[in-house]
């Protein structure tokens, strides 16, 4: 039974989730968000070494100090422009985390006695295997794609989306025999088809669309958590799961809506062979192009110029260059803005970071509703 003081605690550390939540809604606020979601997840971890008997406590301090330093270190030498891929493989590291906790819980309830096992505890135990491997090796593939160690265009074989629906429909029979019948190979099994699955998943979708998938997977990450944490009573892993997988769902909708397209379409369009890499609409709109030298008449001429920087720009890491070409147009007299899309980059809110890496003025960043009319 979990102390009063602890549960007292562990509410606290969710309510610091959720302030951290509304602090990363706003530039202005973020980095303060981070700092009181940190804060949160240091308390609850904290206060499990005082509220729980654990065993092999030198091993888990040992984890906990590799893995700081691994974190420490890979945050500090990634670039702004390779914040995505970071992110994704922390979530990765997640969903791989919830889906080894779940196989471990299934080992205990199996050797205290198959027989007296709630049958939830079994679905959720299953639910968390399947979608924590599948967020594990989608993470790992958008990854590889978004670091360029595999090509970032869809990638598809004749029969992918057979071995796509087959892995589906095994993942999901295997996940009701783990129900009626626990049993650990089970859930090792269940785990390397959701590993199957995630990469079936992912490979599909176009370099451009990978961080909306990266947005879907990190709900898959917190759905994972928020299950698990109701097999092991954990009210910091539930609370802070839920807001994981619905912020992310909500994240993956918006970006899609953001960016015209629908997410069936993202994640299936290359299994039905069309390209993921466009729209899923034509336009009849012409397109104009122009030269260097055309764009530098225009420029010298206007009184007002909006820049609306995008996923070319961010791959190109052309923040600088652009911030000298704006202070060029400053220092003739005209008026500057950028109008930010709420994907441009490569994440939301990763172009607004990139141009203040470049020294714009955060007053010159203009959001979609500001800039619009």
């Amino acid at each position: 039974m979990t102390p009063t003081w602890a549960q007292v605690a562990y509410l606290a550390a969710a309510v610091c989730f959720i302030l951290a939540l509304k602090g990363l809604s706003s530039p202005r606020r973020a980095r303060n968000g981070n700092l009181v979601g940190a804060a949160g997840a240091l308390l609850a971890c904290v206060v499990v070494f005082f509220a729980l008997d654990l065993h092999h406590v030198p091993l888990i301090l040992g984890a906990i100090v590799v893995g700081s330093v691994l974190g420490v270190v890979g945050a500090r030498r990634v670039q702004m422009t390779q914040m995505p891929q970071l992110v994704a493989l922390f979530n990765g590291v997640g969903g791989g985390a919830a889906a080894l906790v779940a196989l471990l819980e299934l080992q205990h309830l199996v050797a205290d006695g198959a027989s007296d096992i709630a049958t939830f505890d079994l679905v959720a135990t299953a639910f968390t295997l399947l979608v924590g491997a599948v967020s594990f090796s989608g993470s790992l593939v958008t990854f590889a794609k978004l670091q360029e160690l595999m090509t970032g265009r869809p990638v598809t074989f004749p029969g992918l989306a057979i071995a796509f629906g087959g892995s589906l429909l095994a993942g999901v029979a295997l996940a009701v025999v783990l129900v009626l019948h626990p049993a650990v190979w089970i859930g090792v099994l269940l785990a390397v088809v959701g590993l199957v699955l995630g990469a079936l998943l992912v490979l599909p979708v176009g370099g451009a669309d990978v961080p909306i998938v990266i947005s879907l997977l990190n709900a898959f990450t917190g759905l994972s958590v928020a299950a698990e944490g109701y097999v092991l009573g954990n009210i910091v892993l539930l609370v802070g799961g839920t807001l994981v997988g619905a912020s992310g769902t909500f994240l993956t909708k918006m970006m899609a809506s953001a960016m015209g397209r629908s997410l069936p379409h993202i994640l299936f369009g290359a299994l039905k062979g069309g390209s993921t890499l466009g729209g899923g609409e034509v336009s009849d709109r012409p397109v104009r192009s122009a030269t260097p030298e055309d764009v530098a008449i225009l420029l010298a001429y206007a009184h007002r110029v909006i820049v609306v920087p995008g996923y070319g720009l961010a791959v190109a890491q052309a923040q600088h260059s652009l911030r000298e070409l704006v202070d060029v147009l400053g220092e003739k007299g005209i008026e500057v803005d950028y109008a930010i899309h709420p994907v441009a980059g490569r994440m939301p809110g990763h172009m607004n970071v990139m141009l203040a890496e470049a020294q714009v003025p955060y007053e010159q960043l203009k959001d979609m509703d500001e800039i619009n009319g």
